[in-house]
């Protein structure tokens, strides 16, 4: 059939403009077939991306901040999209207050988690004042809208005058606004004739022998088996550090009772930390996390431009977290 033949067989007279039925069928056809081909081929594609992918557990991220949220996400492959924001008085603000999937749902990689955040209510949290000025602490306290309350003075070994040494509530606790924190500074070096409690802590008990001697103070010892650091290397006491002695006080003092530590028989992991030279004390806390938990292994005031050095044994932790005035700085695996 030429082509003059198949134009008059399907089309009228040029005044009419008809399609002939027929025709429009068979083109009908040809579009349905190519669109359920299409949609065959896009939706076997994506099925297979798809399942190829692993699964994963959805981690528990309410509570946490939109960094950290994110964070624990993306270590599984999942992403994070803000669905929106609503007052909640018991929860802070900036923090995720609900998530879909729930935690615990088995999800595949590059699943989207949807998240609505707090806008807060009449909760926030304490900061750390541990280390800082008076003045700094005070002025941290209004930022996160709490109040200064009473403020007393204790004599310190360490501290500089006038530097926060306790608080109550503690740091990150969860507290009405406009709650008064209660602060303890420090009054700078006790005067003569008051003996106060050096900090003993990672130094060896025959330095806590001579102090005890020469300041008439029984003193002793116990021992722990399961501690991580060297052997007698002393890793609690009683009472505190900066604590007032009495005379003929009794001194409890916990050693480390590991064994292979002091002979150098054991590899250890050296934890070296410098405190930044400018600015005033700082609360400085190191943890050891393991299998079999989390260890503090040391917490204590550092002046600036000082210097700690720990010692962690192989196999007593697999990672070490150093903080810094109640704030995460820095984190080493042990390896």
């Amino acid at each position: 059939m030429g082509i003059k033949e198949f134009y008059q067989r399907h089309f009228t007279t040029s005044d009419e403009k008809v399609i002939s039925p027929g025709f429009l069928a068979r083109i009908g056809g040809i579009g349905l077939l190519l669109f359920f081909l299409t949609y065959f081929l896009f939706s076997w594609t994506m099925e297979t991306v798809i399942h190829n992918r692993k699964e994963v557990i959805v981690p528990d991220i309410t509570g946490k901040s939109s960094a950290s949220g994110l964070q624990a996400l993306s270590e599984l492959n999942l992403a994070m999209k803000i669905e929106g924001t609503e007052f909640n008085e018991t929860v802070p603000i900036g923090t995720v207050l609900r998530q879909v999937p729930g935690a615990g749902s088995t999800v595949r990689e590059g699943k989207i988690v949807r998240v609505v955040f707090s806008q807060g209510g009449e909760s926030v949290f304490t900061p750390s004042l541990i280390g800082l000025p008076l003045r700094n602490a005070e002025l941290l306290l209004r930022q996160r809208q709490l109040v200064l309350g009473e403020v007393s003075e204790s004599y310190s070994l360490k501290a500089e005058k006038g530097t926060v040494l306790s608080q109550d509530p503690k740091p990150e606790l969860s507290v009405s606004k406009n709650t008064m924190v209660q602060v303890v500074v420090s009054a700078g070096l006790p005067p003569a004739g008051i003996v106060m409690m050096p900090d003993f802590r990672q130094k060896k008990s025959d330095e806590a022998q001579q102090w005890a001697s020469q300041n008439k103070v029984q003193l002793v010892l116990t021992e722990d088996a399961a501690s991580l650091f060297p052997g007698g290397t002393i890793i609690d006491q009683n009472p505190a550090p900066d604590a007032v002695v009495a005379s003929d006080a009794r001194v409890t003092l916990t050693v480390s009772g590991r064994k292979g530590g002091s002979s150098g028989s054991e590899r250890e992991f050296r934890v070296h930390y410098e405190v930044s030279q400018s600015g005033s004390q700082r609360h400085i806390r190191v943890v050891a996390m393991g299998k079999t938990g989390d260890r503090e292994i040391f917490n204590g005031l550092r002046d600036p431009g000082s210097k700690i050095d720990l010692s962690v044994p192989y196999g007593g932790a697999e990672k070490v977290r150093i903080f810094v005035n109640g704030i995460l700085v820095e984190e080493r695996p042990v390896k």
